[in-house]
């Protein structure tokens, strides 16, 4: 994954606006038998991708420990819509659509393809925040919710 930046596709193409961009584009071991991008990258790319948007916002790993609170994935839904081709340049959008504030949130994605902005997947994460040593459920804490809270576009 590269670093996030600003990317030349048009904002009406974007499922929401404004999103956290990230490019990127599949490398010879992201390619599978089909010729095409293996799923599983999808799912690696999102994963780096949330992680990105929240430490922009602040809030990295070391933070997440000194607050023994993380946001963890309690249900991932993914829509493979086309397929993507070696180092074929793409952009990878996300935002967090919907937190009650206490506890849980939702995370969209949305993957584009540079040449002609074509959709190639879109993917939501159901996340609930919870106590790294216990695992279970906790309100986030005031840190999450200021700098989460904060971009949350209607969903």
């Amino acid at each position: 994954m590269t670093e996030p930046a600003a990317s030349s596709l048009d904002a009406a193409g974007w499922d929401f606006p404004a999103p956290f961009e990230c490019r990127l584009a599949p490398a010879a071991e992201d390619i599978d038998g089909l010729n095409h991008t293996n799923n599983t990258v999808y799912v690696r790319w999102c994963q780096d991708a949330g992680w990105a948007h929240s430490e922009a916002l602040g809030l990295s790993m070391a933070d997440y420990q000194r607050l023994d609170a993380a946001m963890a994935i309690r249900a991932a839904h993914y829509d493979y819509l086309l397929p993507s081709l070696l180092g074929e340049p793409l952009v990878l959008g996300t935002w967090l659509t919907a937190g009650d504030g206490r506890l849980s949130m939702e995370r969209r994605f949305q993957l584009r393809r540079v040449s002609d902005g074509m959709t190639l997947l879109r993917a939501r994460w159901q996340l609930v925040c919870i106590g790294i040593a216990s695992g279970r459920p906790r309100r986030m804490p005031a840190a999450f919710v200021a700098a989460y809270q904060a971009v949350v576009v209607a969903g």
